[in-house]
């Protein structure tokens, strides 16, 4: 059964090999085709050389991606000539390199043990891939792949940003690039796809969100911000999709097409990478199916005597891991991979020697000598860090006292003591704790980034007022002194006179004097203009009289109107790190008595003060989410002996791009009022009814906004 089954196996390989060859050949002849692909090592560099039949007219449009670790060249107008579509190399960072020919275009997959940039060029009629080195001396996290390298210092701004619809509802994202120099990262992050412009600047007028839902493409929208010194876009997309991209000169195009599912063909689960295969089988032995998949992957196979049995199948189209997963759940089987080693047995007996060799291990623990190592801190203290060591349990000690038996990072017989006089930690533990700890350090010892937070509370007011009035008065002395030498009736016709007050006139006219009168009793209407803003108003005065000074008329009219602006700014700004609690404040305390449960007095304290209180976060896109809480008070009146005090203040938490600036609340208030004070009657006639009337009209506006721009500093020359 076995040897016919891999008589089958090879008889349907080699007869898709001979029909892919034919098409090869049939096309050979109009087009150019892919001769071979080989790698080899040029002054430290890895070089993958791509020969073909006929030059190429330009080097091809290609993208890397990181997850998998791949690099994709198109190669239109040209054919597949080779006899398989999987070339295995095996050297240096290159694994293998896949082909696959579609219509008029032929795709070359260069499969990657680790990411990195590449460099192409055309030699002839060769194309010769360069690859970059890739760095393995630091532990840190590796950089992400480059769409194509930045070869400038200068912050570069993007010339456009555009979108269209192509055929079969593909959408084109278009952006035009300042130069053809402008590295790119490309990644998909979720449902969206994420593109980073490296060392590029985005001018305010594309610092937009487009929304191209009613394309009807897999694209919904396009948001592209300014993050640090790259510029970021990030696509959101809906559905099932596929992704490609391509610069020709400075124009760089990322085309999302519809993925075209066949109902008929089964889709790969999730996380199956591995090379499509069918399988068509009845009644096989399991062993001898597992080496049709070994000889099909080229994988060393190491199968345990207790695997029994046979199964019937039929896979078509399938991934290989998919179906070595599909074979092992059916029998229960389990499998663990070294190298390229796979070793296959019942999952009872791998769990058995997976728990003999922990326990095994743990032996070795509890025998391994311990090691005291010590580490040195540069930012962080050591008190903090021996708690994090002992976080999950662990006893808490002094700050240099030795804690945790129960650690998680600690074995049972490790312990931790954190020196605050010289920021040290001393671990006593197993070398292979010690090693874990020591990269734990490494990742939390780094400096924080510190954010300066201004805040600018602008209070403007604005004032008018308007008041008139009138004072009516006269006095007739015939009935006093007619018959008094000097005061003859009826010696002379009227007269005026002006003053600028009502007892400006009447002193001037005499009228008081002869008479014995004061003002106020020659007044029989006072209902003078109000004073406004502490201003007191103008004033006109005017007296009819007679020549012999026997009658008396007279009339003040006065006027105010007042009209006042002012603005005041108040700008506090700190500087913390991130996510640490800062606070600034600038005022007065006011002191009071109160009374306290002796019955005695007490002097007790009210602050009025203007405060900044706030907690940043940065978050990896390069925003800040502020947690802010903002006081402007003043001083307002004594009640009972205690002072009252005028605050405004605003809570909140807002995000924030670096170096933005955002109103986060404001306050509007507006009074008005008037106010009319008339004769009964006589105040009520039309145009004379003026005369009797006091009318005064106030109106108040006051606005206060407050203002908050976050940034961060990359360096200790940026607050000034």
């Amino acid at each position: 059964m076995r040897k016919w089954a891999l008589s089958v196996w090879r008889t349907l390989q080699s007869t898709a090999v001979g029909w892919v060859a034919l098409g090869a050949m049939a096309g050979a002849h109009a087009q150019a085709s892919i001769e071979s692909i080989t790698s080899s090592v040029q002054g430290g560099v890895e070089v993958v050389r791509i020969d073909l039949t006929q030059p190429l007219t330009a080097v091809p449009a290609g993208f890397a991606m990181q997850s998998p670790a791949r690099i994709a060249l198109d190669f239109p107008d040209v054919v597949s000539g080779l006899q398989r579509n999987t070339v295995e190399i095996n050297r240096g960072n290159l694994r293998a390199a896949n082909v696959v020919q579609a219509s008029d275009r032929t795709r070359v997959v260069l499969n990657l043990h680790q990411p990195t940039a590449y460099r192409a060029e055309v030699q002839g009629r060769s194309l010769l891939v360069s690859l970059d080195p890739v760095a393995t001396a630091a532990p840190a996290a590796p950089a992400p792949a480059a769409f194509a390298e930045s070869r400038g210092d200068n912050a570069q701004p993007l010339r456009d940003i555009d979108f269209r619809r192509g055929m079969d509802n593909t959408g084109r994202v278009v952006v035009d690039l300042a130069s053809n120099q402008l590295g790119v990262d490309i990644r998909q992050q979720g449902q969206n796809l994420v593109v980073e412009f490296l060392k590029t600047s985005l001018p305010e007028g594309l610092r937009r969100r487009l929304d191209v839902s009613d394309f009807g493409t897999p694209v919904q929208t396009i948001n592209t911000v300014q993050s640090g010194d790259r510029v970021r876009m990030v696509i959101e997309l809906r559905g099932p999709w596929e992704h490609s991209a391509y610069q020709s000169d400075s124009q760089l195009v990322v085309e999302v097409r519809q993925q075209k599912i066949n109902p008929d063909k089964p889709t790969p689960g999730t996380g199956y990478r591995g090379e499509k295969l069918s399988l068509n089988f009845q009644n096989i032995d399991v062993r001898s199916m597992l080496q049709v998949i070994a000889d099909f992957t080229n994988f060393n196979i190491v199968i345990s005597d207790a695997v029994q049995g046979s199964l019937t199948l039929r896979l078509k189209d399938v991934p290989w891991d998919q179906a070595l997963d599909i074979i092992l759940q059916a029998k229960s089987l389990g499998m663990k991979r070294v190298g390229n080693v796979l070793q296959i047995a019942p999952k009872e007996e791998m769990a058995a020697k997976e728990r003999a060799e922990l326990e095994a291990q743990a032996a070795i623990r509890n025998l391994e000598p311990l090691r005291t190592q010590s580490f040195q801190l540069n930012y962080t203290k050591a008190t903090d860090i021996a708690m994090q060591l002992t976080s999950s349990g662990g006893q808490g000690g002094g700050s240099s006292g030795v804690v945790g038996e129960s650690g998680r990072l600690l074995s049972s017989r490790g312990s931790v003591i954190a020196e605050p006089r010289t920021n040290q930690l001393f671990v006593s533990d197993i070398p292979s704790r010690l090693e874990q700890i020591q990269e734990m350090i490494t990742k939390l010892d780094v400096p924080v980034r510190q954010v300066l937070i201004e805040a600018r509370i602008v209070e403007a007011s604005d004032t008018f007022g308007k008041s008139l009035g009138v004072k009516l008065g006269g006095s007739d002395l015939r009935g006093i002194r007619g018959g008094d030498a000097g005061y003859a009736l009826g010696n002379g016709g009227p007269r005026i006179a002006f003053g600028g007050s009502y007892s400006a006139v009447a002193a001037t006219t005499g009228e008081a004097a002869s008479a014995g009168l004061t003002t106020a009793t020659s007044q029989f209407l006072n209902l003078p203009a109000l004073g406004l803003a502490g201003a007191m108003p103008a004033s006109f005065a005017i007296s009819l009289f007679s020549s012999a000074a026997n009658r008396f008329l007279n009339l003040e009219l006065s006027a105010l109107e007042a009209d006042g602006k002012g603005k005041i700014v108040s700008s506090p700004r700190v500087v913390t790190a991130d996510q640490t609690k800062a606070l600034i404040e600038q005022g007065t305390e006011f002191a009071y008595q109160q009374a306290t449960s002796s019955g005695a007095t007490a002097v007790a304290f009210r602050k009025a003060v203007l405060k900044l209180e706030v907690t940043p976060q940065i978050t990896p896109e390069g925003s800040i989410i502020l947690d802010l809480d903002v006081h402007k008070d003043s001083p307002g009146g004594v009640v009972e002996g205690a002072m009252s005090i005028n605050t405004r203040r605003v809570k909140t938490q807002v995000l924030v791009e670096n170096g933005g600036t955002v109103v986060i609340g404001g306050i509007f208030e507006l009074t008005e009022t008037e106010q009319e004070n008339k004769v009964p009657v006589l105040g009520d006639i039309p145009a004379i009814g003026n005369l009797f009337k006091q009318r005064t009209r106030r109106a108040e506006k006051q606005e206060m906004l407050v203002f908050i721009t976050p940034k961060m500093i990359s360096d200790r020359g940026a607050v000034r």
